[in-house]
């Protein structure tokens, strides 16, 4: 594909279509990820009129700061329904579909390469920002329709097989809730508890651990010699930070998130390493751990109200938890161990089919 190497401003154009009616009231913003996202922005009192409309198959991207950022979040919008983004953002759409699927470009904009020729571009801007003309004069791979077909069809396969797994895995994940709910919620009065139940804290049944300073032996991608994940406060791909050589933590456990979005639990089953006052809870007894998982999810913590707020150790254990009896907490392990046996093994294939849309990118050079 190197011989089909083209400048991008030939195949594409600027569109400049305004909210002037107001057809469209939700901002949105593009994601490093290159995907659209409700905008953070403060806009009461904001002319939106002056917004920028997307259309279907129209691309948006925020060309500041791309030398900061180190990528160009740019997007496609898929939908029928139009967008709306900042006056700021650069609004354009592909000249002729038959020449360039707008989806193919798309894949274009996700290889690493691509975001690494357009932080180059940004050296001589004193904000960091990517020129419209040096987008334009980018050059990419431009096969034949007929091999973008068969790409985009390939990438769209393995798509398809990844949002059916994750609705299945939500389902998985709603059916453990429901029995979650119907053992330690309904009719359930905290005043008069069954017998052998009590009111206690955290540590009856776990132990706590904070994460610490991330480890001087890290890499970003797993590798032979650092394949033991990294996770940090975050939600986005379960807080995964990188990789490194040794575990800090090796027992089966529930990581909370003491900073950002506070409480966001994941279960972790196998060793890790654990970073950024990321806080663990290890299960005492092995069939503690989804009882503890969900226990959590279903705390709503929110913080020790400090100026930067945060959860910490000592917080945590002030809060009152319910405490089953040990065969209350044997029957539920038994009842959704299954349920997330098959999780992992569907969460495995996700992980597969996620490599496999990498390596269908990575070619496109």
């Amino acid at each position: 594909m190197r011989a089909n190497y083209q400048r991008l401003g030939d195949y594409i154009r600027p569109v400049d279509v305004r909210n002037k009616e107001l057809k469209v009231s939700s901002p949105m913003g593009v994601n490093i990820g290159k995907f659209f996202m409700p905008s953070v922005a403060n806009t009461i009192g904001t002319d939106l009129s002056k917004y920028k409309l997307v259309a279907q198959w129209q691309f948006a991207c925020n060309l500041m700061h791309v030398g900061r950022d180190e990528a160009l979040p740019i997007a496609c919008n898929e939908s029928e329904i139009d967008l709306l983004v900042s006056p700021a953002y650069h609004v354009f759409e592909i000249v002729n579909t038959k020449i360039l699927m707008p989806e193919f470009l798309t894949l274009l904009f996700k290889r690493s390469v691509f975001d690494r020729e357009a932080w180059f571009y940004t050296d001589g801007d004193v904000r960091q920002g990517l020129p419209v003309s040096s987008l334009y004069n980018m050059k990419l791979p431009v096969p034949s329709i007929e091999e973008q077909r068969r790409i985009v069809a390939q990438y769209q396969a393995a798509e398809i097989r990844i949002r059916n797994n994750e609705r299945l895995i939500a389902h998985l994940e709603d059916t453990a809730q429901a029995i979650f709910h119907h053992r330690f919620v309904e009719n359930i009065d905290p005043n008069n508890l069954p017998k052998g139940w009590k009111i206690g804290h955290i540590d009856d049944i776990a132990i706590l651990k904070v994460g610490g300073d991330k480890p001087k032996v890290f890499s970003r991608v797993p590798t032979r010699d650092c394949e033991i994940p990294i996770y940090s406060n975050g939600i986005d791909q379960k807080g995964l930070y990188g990789f490194t050589d040794k575990p800090s933590i090796r027992e089966k456990s529930v990581t909370i998130s003491a900073r950002g979005t506070i409480g966001y639990c994941f279960l972790r089953y196998y060793p890790y390493f654990s970073i950024v006052r990321l806080i663990s809870a290890i299960p005492k007894e092995y069939h503690s751990l989804y009882y503890l998982f969900f226990a959590l999810k279903n705390k709503n913590l929110t913080g020790d109200g400090s100026v930067q707020n945060q959860l910490t150790v000592p917080f945590l254990l002030t809060e009152d938890f319910i405490i089953p009896t040990a065969k209350e907490l044997e029957l539920f392990y038994s009842e959704v161990h299954g349920l997330y046996s098959y999780l992992t093994i569907i969460e495995k294939e996700l992980d597969l089919l996620r490599g496999l849309q990498s390596m269908i990118i990575s070619k496109l050079v």
